[in-house]
């Protein structure tokens, strides 16, 4: 299922017109996209945790040149945290 998929289904389920539910996506992706760039963390109960980390600077390769020796600098990586209800769910358990 993708964005515009999950947006039909949320419209239907809610009674709403498609528009309304692809704008309920659209808001919420951006609300958890801001608080994850203010260093923030967002849960919700029984489905999961979005926070982000930072991943540290390392040395790689380069494709193009496999005996030169690059350095990845550090970057900020989203991360997601399953939900004991979600773990649930997916192993079949009610």
């Amino acid at each position: 299922m993708n964005k515009a998929e999950l947006a039909v289904r949320l419209a239907e389920k809610l009674d709403l017109p498609k528009k309304r539910g692809e704008e309920i996506v659209e808001t919420l992706t951006d609300l958890i996209i801001a608080e994850l760039k203010g260093g923030g963390e967002v849960t919700i109960a029984g489905f999961g945790a979005f926070s982000a980390r930072t991943r540290a600077s390392r040395m790689g390769v380069n494709p193009q040149n496999p005996t030169e020796k690059i350095t990845i600098p550090e970057v900020r990586v989203p991360k997601f945290k399953a939900g004991k209800t979600l773990k649930d769910s997916l192993k079949g358990k009610a």
